[in-house]
């Protein structure tokens, strides 16, 4: 997996909600909300979804990403 991009506190507020609530059906939640941002031609909320889905798999993942301190 590549070095995630997070962007912000808010991206990270909205990942942790979607798991709190969903659990392992949060990135599926996701993918859900920004399908229907694009639908109805919001760009920039597609584009906030889809980070919050890649935010959440880089959260469920086990594997450690990065350099190691």
């Amino acid at each position: 997996m590549d070095t995630p991009f997070i962007h912000g506190r808010p991206a990270l507020a909205d990942a942790a909600a979607l798991i709190e609530r969903y659990g392992d059906d949060a990135g599926f939640e996701a993918a859900v909300r920004a399908e229907r941002c694009r639908d109805d031609g919001n760009v920039a909320r597609f584009c906030h979804w889809r980070q919050i889905e890649r935010v959440i798999a880089t959260l469920s993942c086990d594997e450690v990403i990065g350099t190691v301190h």
